[in-house]
């Protein structure tokens, strides 16, 4: 099988890191996004792409084998933080082809990538300790 992440992104540290439009790029040719947000954390924006994977990043060590081995995976999550520790996990996993979303949801909206957005599950407050939900759940 052809590695689609040949001459894309980044390496560094032995992790490839993709931008968000060659994440898009590569979904559209048939990789897979997992995103590792806890449910919390991407209730109400998702990743708009042909396939994707929901994996919180809490429950990937007991659930990876549970990914297919033979699958181009970009992990995502909000800001590239915790998709890069659950990329990593999936390499020492033996996982071969993985890439890690640079700036996750945040610089894939920013982008204006595709996204689904669930209007009852936005947030609003001034500070995070005042969030509650912005529509009244009927």
């Amino acid at each position: 099988m052809r590695n689609l992440f040949d001459n894309m992104g980044i390496r560094s540290e032995g992790l490839i890191h993709v931008s968000p439009r060659e994440a898009h790029e590569l979904c559209l040719k048939g990789a897979c996004l997992l995103d590792v947000r806890e449910e919390y954390l991407g209730a109400f924006k998702q990743f708009d792409v042909p396939y994707i994977i929901y994996m919180p990043l809490s429950e990937i060590g007991q659930k990876f084998a549970e990914l297919p081995d033979d699958m181009h995976f970009i992990v995502a999550d909000s800001v590239g933080l915790r998709s890069k520790e659950a990329a990593q996990l999936l390499i020492t996993k033996g996982f071969l082809m993985i890439a890690n979303l640079a700036g996750g949801m945040v610089e894939w909206d920013r982008d204006g990538l595709p996204v689904i957005t669930d209007t009852k599950e936005r947030l609003s407050g001034s500070c995070m300790c005042q969030l509650k939900p912005r529509e009244k759940k009927k």
